[in-house]
């Protein structure tokens, strides 16, 4: 049956005041950071800038290296992808394309990880990262994060949809694993691989209790960690540091637009096949 048009405007008003509520947080850092030092501590607080006052973000860079910070957080989210996707997508072909004893069983365990909150290995992972001498270092903080059980599963429903005729094509073609993997399975996966990059990008470059256990050094923090130097014990100048975060989520917040209409369409074609 057709809706109604009073039925329509008042889904399609309710819809927009939801995501006005969603979307407000993000407004109001923004609104903030562009707020002269006065609007942004007046009480009661404005709602929408009064003024615009580019300064906070020239002060930011004054008083914080946010760039360098930036620059830390870039490197250690684009290794940890590149990471996952190497070891994500060989382990999902293992587990979907070849035969082997056990597979099932280890491909369960492998699941099974997911329910283990990441808290829990915290301390084990840290403990390690210190013994090996890499605490402050770039591999302190990238190493931990390279293998993923979530982008396996991911990757690996995918790979399960591919047709079982390719495969045998490719082997009477006299293709063996590795050149199908890289010939075949990679390229038609690219759907499934952009939404992993995306999610494991933004969850490494939003991260901030790990960078923080294990960087000392001003030149390993990274940006999550960089917004909370703009906070003083003396007095805290809101604009400053909305200008920051600002700064901070800008990058993330433009990947996420234009990567989400992949990341939606990787996320539904892994859910297909069970």
């Amino acid at each position: 049956m057709k809706a109604s048009w009073t039925t329509r405007t008042l889904l399609y008003i309710v819809l927009t005041i939801c995501a006005a509520l969603v979307l407000y947080p993000v407004m109001y850092t923004f609104f903030m950071a562009i707020m002269s030092p006065e609007d942004a501590s007046a009480y009661p607080p404005h709602i929408i800038p009064q003024s615009v006052d580019l300064s906070s973000f020239a002060e930011v860079f004054e008083i914080v290296p946010i760039g360098s910070f930036i620059g830390n957080t870039f490197l250690v989210s684009g290794v940890t992808m590149l990471g996952q996707l190497v070891t994500a997508s060989m382990a999902a072909y293992a587990f979907a394309k070849m035969q082997f004893r056990g597979k099932n069983i280890m491909f369960s365990l492998f699941v099974a990880t997911m329910m283990i909150p990441w808290e829990v290995t915290m301390i084990p992972n840290y403990l390690t990262v210190r013994s090996w001498g890499w605490l402050d270092s770039y591999q302190g903080l990238t190493v931990p994060f390279l293998a993923t059980a979530f982008g396996t599963f991911l990757l690996r429903q995918f790979f399960m949809q591919l047709p079982k005729e390719l495969f045998e094509a490719a082997r009477i073609d006299g293709c063996g694993h590795v050149r199908y993997f890289i010939s075949h399975v990679l390229p038609l996966s690219r759907p499934a691989l952009g939404t992993l990059a995306i999610y494991s990008f933004l969850n490494m470059y939003n991260s901030y209790l790990w960078p923080l256990l294990v960087t000392n050094t001003p030149e390993m923090r990274t940006a999550q960690i960089g917004i909370s130097m703009l906070e003083f014990q003396e007095s805290t100048s809101w604009n400053l540091v909305f200008a920051g975060t600002a700064l901070v989520i800008l990058p993330s917040l433009l990947l996420l637009i234009f990567g989400l209409k992949q990341l939606v369409r990787g996320m539904a074609a892994g859910a297909l096949k069970g």
